[in-house]
């Protein structure tokens, strides 16, 4: 993951509040902000961040345009 897109997320919510709210651990968070986010993570995150980060922002290699994944009151 970017550099930037991990302070990203981390200046929203801290790792372990994003674990709690999707019902995962916070090592996992850390493992995905260190490495890649698991496809099935993607749109769960921008919801719990209130998509202030989409998912073309997290991988792009899926959601290569910049409104892919967003709910339609968002593009």
């Amino acid at each position: 993951m970017v550099t930037d897109l991990k302070q990203t997320i981390c200046a929203l919510m801290t790792q372990t509040e994003i674990a709690n709210r999707i019902g995962t651990t916070s090592q996992a968070v850390s493992s995905w902000l260190n490495n890649q986010i698991p496809p099935e993570r993607v749109i769960p995150l921008c919801e719990v961040l209130n998509w202030r980060v989409t998912p073309h922002q997290m991988r792009n290699d899926i959601y290569p345009n910049s409104t892919d994944g967003l709910p339609s009151q968002l593009t």
